[in-house]
């Protein structure tokens, strides 16, 4: 089952790296993985770096994905981007945090892509 989660979250991430290439957005990173955790993708348009967290849906038993980020998770996502933006010694730009939910359904599937979703304070 875990294995088969894990794929479908592949999968999702996949669809929302190419969604965000359409927008005109240069994936600088998938899977960004330190200690502290990892964010799903790291994105640039213009001057704005966004981090972006995906959330993939299969079943639509507990409502949209994109509403599944958790307080505690923003706080790692905040962490996470903190530390790529001083390991890569990056200055000027504006940082934005999105979250992209893909819900499969019968038929296709729906990407909601939720821009400045979250501000973590500090």
């Amino acid at each position: 089952m875990a294995g088969n989660r894990k794929a479908v979250g592949s999968k999702g991430e996949g669809l929302a790296a190419e969604f965000l290439k359409r927008k005109g957005f240069r994936i600088l990173e998938r899977n960004y993985r330190t200690r502290a955790g990892e964010i799903d993708i790291i994105a640039r348009k213009g001057d704005t770096l966004v981090f972006v967290e995906v959330k993939t849906d299969r079943s639509g038993q507990f409502g949209p994905p994109e509403t599944w980020v958790t307080p505690a998770k923003q706080r790692q996502i905040a962490k996470m981007a903190t530390w790529y933006i001083n390991s890569k010694r990056i200055m000027g730009v504006d940082l934005r945090f999105d979250v992209i939910g893909i819900s499969f359904k019968e038929g296709g599937r729906e990407i909601n892509h939720i821009e400045d979703a979250f501000w973590v304070p500090g």
